[in-house]
């Protein structure tokens, strides 16, 4: 290939799009098209999302590991591995399904799946420094949040759907349009692998970090844990990453059983490709829409006056289940109106979660705090879904939506508790 054509070809535009689209896929596959599969197998709604919940662990446990990404190899060596591994995942997966043993089968490919997308994650974020210049940077920045966003879409929407059209044609085979499902995103990560070994770049700065030991990663990370706990308001700092989301986090598995679940159950009924256009593609516009108005808003006037109406906005349409909960015969275009106001609630609310975490890890060991806030982010979604199916088979659905509603005021509570500096996050030259 000459050089001006093999330079043209490793432009950003030929990675930084495939790239972010192979970190969100194992990611929505793991926490969201895996609920629907273990429902649609004949799963319990307490084991489907007792089972899917622990899978948030690699995410909680990422910092502990994430040093070590700097001395294994360089970052774009783990970035080519875990796709490969993700891959032999997502075929692992289809390969167990028409087993005896396919509930541990496949567990245990989530899990590795799971595992190999947190890594991916740590690379790939780390490469995405390395590889371009700060004008690049910024300048993808959207492109790569865009195309992670699609990567959600095609999982949970069009994935969710292909199984739905499969099992019509084929009489509705469950575990047979799983399977070839599973098996064509595994395709897929295998076709991602051959093109990021091509057209990934080399950057000089991507290699193995000089002078580091099992060592001293573990006397940094104990230093930066030690500071992390350290700061200033720390308990309310944790309280609020912990239980600000404690609603979403008792809601967002349930909701998507509930969309699904025969109305004689007390759920919707919804086939997979209803499913999958109202939680997969309607629903992620509206997370998306709330999440970047959140941020253009907190930007302008900083996070300090829009933390209560975004407290609020990802509480409140929370009541929209409730709703649907005691008219299960609602139209489609309207269930699909409910989820889109529930999700852009809580995009929008969100916004000051994730600017809050910036917030929070200020000062030394910045990129390490920032770590570990992100664990108790995974951790504050991990902890109540592990009983939430257990909570829904006991009371029902309409009774837990009501004690959804009903905890939204532990959000406000612990709102109620952080300090934040009225200027943070505010374009102004006292900004952060």
């Amino acid at each position: 290939m000459p050089a001006a054509l093999k330079k043209r070809a490793r432009t950003p535009w030929t990675w930084v799009p495939t790239l972010y689209f192979a970190e969100g896929l194992p990611y929505v596959a793991v926490m969201a098209v895996s609920v629907i599969f273990y429902k649609q197998m004949g799963l319990s709604n307490a084991q489907v999302t007792l089972y899917t919940s622990w899978l948030y662990l690699p995410w909680v446990v990422k910092p502990l590991w994430s040093p070590f990404v700097d001395v294994v190899k360089t970052k774009r060596a783990w970035i080519l591995a875990m796709e490969l591994l993700l891959g032999a995942a997502f075929g692992g997966v289809a390969f167990t399904i028409p087993t005896t043993f396919w509930l541990q089968g496949t567990l245990f490919f989530f899990w590795v799946m799971a595992f190999s997308s947190a890594t991916h994650d740590i690379a790939a974020d780390g490469f995405y420094m390395l590889g371009l210049t700060s004008h690049e940077q910024a300048w993808f920045v959207g492109i790569r949040s865009t195309f992670y966003r699609l990567a959600t879409i095609f999982g949970q929407g069009l994935l969710v759907m292909a199984a739905g059209n499969l099992q019509v044609l084929r009489r509705n085979s469950i575990p047979m349009s799983w399977m070839l499902v599973f098996y064509g995103v595994a395709g897929i990560f295998i076709a991602l692998w051959l093109w990021h070994a091509a057209l990934l770049p080399r950057p000089t700065s991507d290699c193995q970090r000089k002078g580091l030991n099992i060592n001293t990663i573990w006397l940094e990370l104990w230093r930066s844990v030690k500071t992390f706990f350290g700061k200033e308001q720390m308990l309310a700092g944790i309280l609020f990453m912990l239980l600000y989301r404690m609603p979403e986090g008792l809601l967002s598995k349930v909701s998507a059983l509930f969309l699904i679940d025969a109305r004689h159950n007390g759920g919707l009924g919804l086939s997979p490709q209803e499913y999958g256009f109202v939680q997969g593609t309607v629903g992620i516009l509206g997370l998306t829409i709330g999440g970047i108005l959140g941020g253009i808003l907190a930007g302008r006037h900083g996070l300090k006056r829009w933390l209560w109406p975004m407290a609020a906005a990802i509480t409140l349409p929370d009541v929209v289940y409730v709703c649907l909960a005691f008219a299960p015969a609602t139209p489609l275009s309207v269930i699909s109106t409910c989820v889109f106001v529930e999700q852009f609630g809580y995009g929008f609310g969100f916004a000051a979660y994730m600017l809050y975490l910036i917030f929070y890890s200020r000062g030394s060991y910045k990129t390490s705090h920032y770590a570990l806030c992100t664990a108790l982010m995974a951790l504050s979604m991990m902890l109540p879904g592990l009983f939430a199916g257990t909570l829904q088979e006991a009371v029902g659905y309409r009774a837990f939506f009501l004690i959804v509603v009903a905890l939204c005021v532990v959000t406000f509570v612990v709102t109620a508790f952080v300090k934040i500096d009225p200027d943070f996050g505010r374009k102004s030259p006292s900004a952060e």
